[in-house]
C-alpha cells in the first residue's frame, strides 16, 4: 500500500513539474525570439538561429530612429509619475491608516472602484476635460510667450504635453498605491512614533527619521507597481500625444510596426529589448522590498 502511494506521489510530481516546464518554455519562447532577432542580420517572423550576429539593429534604433528621444520621453514621464505616486501615496496611506473618520472605508472603496473601471470607458470624458484645461491654458500662454508658446505647451500642456500625460498616469496608478501604503502602515506599530514624540521630535523629524525608513519596503512596492504599469501603458500616450518629438517607446515600437514597407523584425526586436530593460532593472532593485512588503511588513 505504501509503495502504491509512493508511486502515485512520484507520478503526480512528475506530471506537475512536466506541466510547469512546458508552460515555462512556452512563455519563454517570445523572449528567446526577441533576443535572437535583435542580433540577427536577417531576422524573420519565425524563431531561428541568427545567420550572422550583429549589433546593427541596436545602432539603428538610436542613430537612424528617434530611440534616444523615445527612451528619454518614456523615462521622464514614467519616473515623474512614479515619484508623484510615491509621495502622495506615502502621505495619504499614512493618513488613511491612522485616521478613524467615518468616511475612510467608503473613500478607500471609491478609489478602488476607479481602478477597476476599464480605462477605455473613461477616455472620452477624460480627453474632453483635459482638452478644456488645455484650451484655457493655451489662451493664457500664447499672448505671454508668442512664438515660443508651442514649446511651453509641449511641456505644460494637458493635451500633447508632458504635464497632462504625467497627471493622468499618476491618477491611474494612485488608487492601488494608496491601498498598498494604507495596508503597510496598518502593520507599523505606533510605538515608534510615540517614542519619537517622547524624545521631542517634530512632525517633520518623525516623517524623515522614523516613518520614511520604516515605509521604504511599502514605498518600493508601490513605486515598482506604478513604474511597471506606467512603463507598459500604450493607450494613454497614443491618445494624449500627437507630436513626434513627444513620442514614447511604446509609440515608437507601434509606429515602426505600421510602416508601409516590409516589416523590419530585427529593428522591432531591438526596440523591444530596449523597452524591456528598464522594467527588469526596476524589478531587480525593488524585489527585496516587494517580498518584505507582502510577507508581513514591519514587525513590532
Amino acid at each position: 500500500m505504501a509503495e502504491v502511494r509512493s508511486s502515485r506521489t512520484v507520478l503526480t510530481s512528475i506530471t506537475a513539474y512536466g506541466t510547469l516546464i512546458v508552460i515555462s518554455i512556452f512563455c519563454l519562447l517570445p523572449f528567446v525570439w526577441m533576443a535572437l532577432a535583435s542580433v540577427d542580420s536577417n531576422a524573420q517572423l519565425f524563431l531561428k538561429w541568427p545567420d550572422s550576429w550583429t549589433l546593427d539593429n541596436y545602432s539603428r534604433v538610436f542613430n537612424k530612429e528617434d530611440g534616444y528621444r523615445w527612451f528619454g520621453n518614456s523615462l521622464f514621464t514614467v519616473l515623474s509619475a512614479t515619484i508623484l505616486v510615491i509621495i502622495i501615496s506615502g502621505l495619504g496611506g499614512y493618513a488613511l491608516s491612522r485616521s478613524r473618520a467615518w468616511w475612510k472605508q467608503p473613500f478607500l472603496y471609491a478609489i478602488l472602484l476607479i481602478r477597476v473601471l476599464p480605462s477605455t470607458a473613461l477616455l472620452v470624458p477624460l480627453y474632453k476635460i483635459l482638452l478644456g484645461f488645455n484650451n484655457a491654458e493655451g489662451a493664457v500662454v500664447r499672448p505671454l510667450f508668442g512664438s515660443a508658446s508651442r514649446q511651453v505647451m509641449q511641456i505644460f500642456g494637458f493635451i500633447d504635453g508632458y504635464l497632462g500625460l504625467i497627471i493622468v498616469l499618476t491618477a491611474g496608478q494612485l488608487p492601488l498605491a494608496l491601498w498598498i501604503m494604507k495596508v503597510f502602515f496598518d502593520g507599523v506599530p505606533k510605538d515608534f512614533e510615540e517614542a519619537a514624540i517622547l524624545d521631542g521630535a517634530t512632525l517633520v523629524q518623525r516623517i524623515r527619521r522614523v516613518l520614511i525608513p520604516l515605509a521604504l519596503p511599502g514605498l518600493a512596492a508601490a513605486g515598482l507597481f506604478t513604474f511597471m504599469s506606467a512603463w507598459g501603458d500604450f493607450l494613454l500616450p497614443l491618445i494624449l500625444l500627437s507630436s513626434a518629438e513627444l513620442s514614447t517607446l511604446p509609440l515608437g515600437l507601434f509606429r515602426a510596426f505600421l510602416r508601409v514597407n516590409e516589416i523590419d523584425y530585427g529593428l522591432l526586436a531591438a526596440i523591444a529589448v530596449v523597452y524591456l530593460i528598464p522594467a527588469v532593472i526596476a524589478f531587480s532593485f525593488a524585489r527585496r522590498f516587494l517580498v518584505q512588503t507582502f510577507s508581513g511588513g514591519v514587525k513590532g
